[in-house]
This record gives C-alpha cells, structure tokens and sequence, in this order.
C-alpha cells in the first residue's frame, strides 16, 4: 500500500462524521496545512459524509468509504456510498436545492464543497450510489499570522 494513501470505511451513522473529519484532518499535518486549510478541508468532507447519510442512505444503514491521498502539496479526497444515488448531480449542485422537503436542510453541502476545495466532481446515477472526489491545494494560502 502507498504510503501517501489511508482509506477508511465506516457506517452510515451521523455520529461517524466527526470521526471522518479527523482522520482526513490528520492525514493532512504531513503537509503542514495551514489551520484555515485544515478547517476547510474538514468543513467539506463532513459535507460530503453528511450527504452520504442524509441523502444517500436516507439516514438509514449503509458502508461509506472515504479515500485520502496526498501527492506534493495537493489533498485529493474520495467520499463513496452505495446508497440510492443522484438522479440529476447538476440540479443537487445547485445552492439552495435538497432533496429533504421537511425544512431541515439547507441545500448548501456541495456549495460548501465547491467554495472551500480546489476541486469538486460528483458522480452518481440512481440506484449505485455516489463518490465525491475533492481535491485541496496546500500551501496556496496567503493568511497572515
């Protein structure tokens, strides 16, 4: 296995969101990303394994997988389900758009992704789930300390 790489699998349960985040977190300091850097990173992928549970296995049982590899100074992230899928990606895409009408989402998770990442791309087709690969630049960051 490469060295550069972790993958971690895990069960549809919200509280396994927080669990995501850390893990990408600290596969990240081999990098030395900057805190702003890591706080997006970690914004986007609990977007994305939110989406997976809310959306994909509509918070019932399901595995999801999430891939991190570095390669230079670059974080690519994979986030996969099995669960129903996306029948249209571009209308999910949209801010505002959700496919829970009862109110308690707001439809901004890859808004959120699209805004913090360097790179987003979806794929989904009803019935075989989703992977949402993300990528993140380090070091681009002009923050003062």
């Amino acid at each position: 296995m490469d060295k550069n790489r972790l993958v971690v699998e895990f069960g549809s349960d919200a509280r396994n969101e927080s669990v995501a985040r850390v893990v990408v977190a600290a596969m990240m300091t081999r990098i030395n990303p900057t805190l702003c850097e890591v706080e997006d990173v970690k914004t986007a992928v609990s977007e994305a394994v939110t989406n997976s549970i809310v959306h994909g296995y509509r918070s019932g049982t399901g595995v999801i997988t999430v891939e991190v590899y570095i390669e230079d100074r670059t974080i690519y992230i994979t986030v996969r389900d099995q669960g129903c899928g996306i029948e249209n990606v571009d209308k999910a895409m949209e801010p505002m758009y959700t496919s829970v009408t009862d109110g308690s989402r707001s439809g901004m998770g890859f808004s959120f992704m699209e805004a913090f990442m360097d790179g987003l791309e979806v794929l989904s087709a009803p019935g075989e789930g989703t992977v949402v690969k993300m990528k993140k630049m380090i070091g681009n960051s002009q923050e003062m300390y």
